[in-house]
């Protein structure tokens, strides 16, 4: 059983769950920690702001140890960080450890996503992603639904400290139950890749690109969209079953959409999701009532996922078939560039909601995602490339061999589970 795919799948799903329910849990909960603590407005945004940092800077970097030393001891050691960031936010009695503790968090958040969707890319094969990343994300949807309520039902019943407690304990568990899972013990056997050189594999960078698009235009939303539902009014309670019955939808449909992933390609599908929340955008701009804005949403969450479960699985295809096998590399640039988006994204809708309004905001971002569909499209796909190419820092690939399942290179010739090569080239 601890040596089965599925088992690593189902606590790779654990560890984002438990991720995401950390994350979630902050948010009723922190606010209240900080201002008893004297924290201002504007020190409590930068304490909320601080995640990213550490979550930015820290995917890449630990992506490359995961691909030198193996999966388990990073996420091991970003789960246990989880579990520390947590314990800080349970006894903190000053600002700067609530600072700590939120840096922490960021990174642990970093560690968790990065290395467990390298470790998924490392056992299934191009075929097979989609449908498994769509399981995983089904259960991070799950979390972002009950999160929240867990963190306001626990604070209620037990104090400040009792969702920190609950989440530090699934943290743990879930650090120790990796401990017992049979994971190869190195993944890259080649030399480190350059993060440089892996953007300049067009369909990787493309594929980055689409990334930072859908992750800030639902960051976009989340502040605006309840601007403009208040200015309808409809209050907080109204405003967030809207949003529970999205993510309900968007959970339900993860799974289906990686199947289909599987079937028709990530890469198409994933166009497809931008095309199709460009129109659902601007439909939700729209909206007159709640019961409008409630249909319009669901369409709009259900074209995020759409996008989203094919990026994963595509990030990963896009990589090996450029000829490298750094999984972990390749993750924590889609990490990066979620992060990027949703750091960009409501900066720039506030700004233009203030100026313009909801209506006009997405009238200007619909057609923006609709350009940069139209420019990521004539991005050639990655079966589209009939030879191996060298990137700029990876072992130069020479002789007929074999890819296997952890993506060792030892020549040209045939891809195992990444996918098949049939041509010997010279690098670029």
């Amino acid at each position: 059983m601890r040596s089965s795919r599925a088992f690593a799948v189902a606590l790779v799903t654990f560890a984002t769950f438990t991720d995401i329910v950390a994350y979630s849990v902050a948010v009723p909960v922190l606010p209240d920690l900080s201002r008893r603590l004297g924290a201002s407005p504007t020190v409590i945004g930068f304490l909320f702001a601080s995640f990213g940092v550490t979550l930015l800077t820290v995917s890449v970097p630990m992506g490359a140890v995961s691909d030198r030393i193996g999966r388990r001891a990073p996420m091991v050691g970003g789960l246990a960080a989880l579990a520390g960031a947590t314990m800080l936010f349970a006894f903190s009695t000053s600002l700067p450890t609530l600072f700590a503790a939120r840096l922490v968090q960021g990174a642990a958040d970093a560690i968790t996503w990065v290395v467990g969707f390298a470790l998924i890319a490392d056992r299934y094969g191009p075929e097979e992603r989609g449908r498994v990343t769509g399981f995983v994300m089904s259960g991070t949807s799950v979390a972002i639904i009950v999160g929240p309520s867990i963190g306001g039902w626990l604070y209620e019943i037990g104090g400040i400290r009792l969702p920190f407690l609950f989440v530090g304990a699934l943290a743990v568990a879930c650090a120790l139950a990796f401990l017992f899972v049979d994971l190869p013990k190195s993944h890259a056997h080649h030399e480190a890749v350059p993060l440089g050189a892996l953007l300049r594999l067009p369909p990787v960078a493309a594929c980055a690109v689409a990334v930072i698009a859908a992750s800030s235009t639902m960051s976009m939303l989340e502040p605006v969209l309840a601007l403009h539902l208040a200015g309808l009014s409809i209050g907080p309670a109204r405003i967030g079953l809207l949003f529970g019955i999205a993510a309900t939808i968007n959970a339900m449909l993860h799974p289906a959409i990686g199947h289909l992933a599987d079937r028709l390609g990530a890469r198409r599908m994933m166009l497809a999701g931008l095309t199709l929340s460009a129109f659902a955008l601007a439909l939700l701009g729209q909206s007159w009532s709640l019961q409008s804005a409630i249909v319009f949403q669901v369409f709009m969450a259900a074209t995020m996922a759409v996008m989203i479960t094919p990026s994963l699985a595509h990030m990963a295809e896009a990589t090996s078939l450029g000829g490298v096998s750094s999984f972990g590399v390749a993750y924590g640039v889609y990490n990066m560039a979620w992060g990027a988006g949703l750091l960009t994204g409501p900066a720039i809708g506030g700004f233009l909601f203030e100026r313009l309004g909801f209506a006009r905001l997405v009238l200007i971002w619909s057609p923006a995602l609709l350009a940069v569909t139209w420019l990521l499209a004539d991005v050639r796909a990655p079966r589209e490339f009939g030879q191996v190419r060298r990137v700029e820092g990876v072992a130069r690939v020479a002789r007929v061999g074999q890819v296997g399942q952890a993506g060792r290179v030892e020549g040209v010739g045939q891809v195992g589970q990444a996918g098949r090569v049939t041509e010997d080239t010279e690098a670029e």
